[in-house]
């Protein structure tokens, strides 16, 4: 088959289940660029058609499953596994509430315009003075380390503060392009902190600070790969870190939840890297599987939810699992959109009365808190006042940009970034674009605030240092 056949069948896939293209790619092959690739000429395997045709007819409607088995060619057409109607009208409900903030094309335009993460490795860094790292090392987990800027901007301050001190980090991360630009980050970090054991895993968050699976089966299926990187140059580890492309591209696979509709792995994965000449000092910080203990001096948990999330949700299956991973004196800094801004008063001028940030830190902590029970008596809840729980970052314009006539350009990374805060769904946005009315609200907010910003608020959770 060749590449437009397969776009063509692909785009009206998702047309007729109301899911977006990088969804697709990402939950069919792992490859949210797929379709962009196809689109300016990229050649696609018979491999990769096999997986996006089983993807197509695994989570079809009953229907629309017979339309594209017959249509598929016999020869790359793969053999047809009897559909099970409820689980599939499951999986098509789940693909169309798939959680916004996976739609890579927003985020990355998000990411590149605004400071947000620059802000956030700030606040985060601000908490080093006031860990208190026992040996062998310093231990920080990431729950949801994203293209991984903040994590490479810590991990400087780490350095910056404790500049022979082993490090431990432990990255938790679902997407295959995440990690890849993570990774991409990695080089210098072992270069100038060559005392560190980096661990990068896409297990679940009651999972991943201690790195097994909750369950037999996910267990026995368990993928640890330990990578000793070899030389003393950014250039050799480079060398060596883009090597694993074929093992990530095998392995870091996701598909979508029938229940949660937010994307869970296929198989969990530890990848262990360290530099092999400083593989004694650092063994008694390695993991070892099946025997390994969280103990965080650190957790950074920015956007780790949904804001739409119910409160229960939020408490139990996020912030509760990571606040028992801290060790004695180990801190949570939690970080999630706060609103009031003018990227909210874009979104309100289209959605009178629009408001995705539900719950604010002090609800959140209560909530935990009552999760927790007796298992947080020794932990400290700290939602602190405004003055220092929240801080603003902004969208990066040039003064001239803001002017009466603003360019279409700056309006419409604006408004991207004012949706991609708000967690505006595909399907609402594609009943506002027709019309002009989303480009004059946004021109009319930049010129009424001289630009554009949004507010995040922080909390705290530590552990008492006298316990256990």
């Amino acid at each position: 088959m060749d590449s437009q056949s397969l776009l063509q069948e692909i785009s009206g896939y998702c047309r007729h289940v109301g899911m977006a293209e990088s969804t697709f790619g990402r939950l069919a092959v792992n490859d949210g660029k797929l379709v962009s690739r196809l689109r300016f000429g990229g050649r696609v395997t018979v491999e990769t058609v096999e997986r996006v045709r089983d993807f197509i007819v695994r989570h079809k409607p009953d229907a629309a499953r017979a339309r594209a088995a017959a249509a598929a060619p016999a020869a790359v057409s793969p053999p047809l596994a009897k559909p099970l109607p409820p689980a599939a009208d499951a999986v098509t409900k789940a693909d169309k509430n798939f959680r916004f903030y996976d739609n890579r094309q927003k985020y990355l335009l998000f990411v590149n315009t605004c400071g947000e993460k620059w802000v956030v490795a700030e606040r985060v860094s601000m908490e080093l003075g006031n860990i208190h790292p026992r040996p062998p090392g310093i231990r920080v987990f990431d729950a949801g380390m994203g293209d991984g800027t903040v994590l490479a901007r810590v991990m400087r301050s780490l350095h910056n503060r404790f500049s022979t001190t082993p490090l431990y980090i432990v990255g938790k991360e679902i997407s295959l392009e995440d990690v890849r630009l993570t990774l991409e980050k990695m080089p210098d970090r072992f270069y100038e902190h060559p005392a560190t054991v980096m661990v990068l895993t896409n297990m679940y968050y009651s999972e991943a600070p201690w790195l097994t699976p909750n369950s037999v089966t996910a267990a026995t299926s368990l993928v640890w790969h330990e990578v000793g990187l070899l030389g003393s140059t950014s250039h050799e580890f480079e060398q060596q870190i883009t090597q694993l492309q074929s093992f990530l591209s095998q392995n870091w696979r996701a598909k979508v939840s029938k229940v949660s509709g937010n994307p869970i792995y296929e198989k969990p994965v530890v990848l262990v890297i360290y530099r092999e000449d400083y593989k004694f000092l650092l063994d008694p910080l390695r993991p070892r599987r099946g025997a390994t203990r969280a103990d965080y001096d650190l957790v950074i948990a920015s956007q780790p939810y949904r804001a739409r999330a119910p409160l229960e949700f939020k408490a139990q299956k996020v912030i509760a699992p990571l606040a028992r991973a801290l060790a004695p004196g180990g801190r949570l800094i939690g970080i999630h959109s706060h609103g009031n801004d003018p990227g909210l008063e874009i979104i309100q001028k289209i959605w009178p009365g629009e408001n995705p940030f539900l719950h604010d830190r002090h609800q959140l902590l209560r909530a935990v808190k009552a999760e927790l029970g007796n298992a947080g008596r020794d932990l400290n809840f700290n939602a602190y006042a405004d003055t220092r729980s929240t801080f603003r970052y902004e969208m990066h314009t040039l003064p001239s940009e803001i002017s009466e006539s603003i360019g279409t350009s700056t309006l419409f990374a604006a408004w991207n970034a004012a949706i991609y805060v708000a967690q505006i769904e595909d399907h609402r946005l594609s009943e506002v674009i027709g019309s002009t009315a989303y480009l004059d609200a946004t021109r009319e907010v930049l010129q009424k605030h001289g630009g554009l910003w949004f507010w995040d608020e922080s909390y705290i959770i530590s552990r008492k240092r006298d316990s256990g």
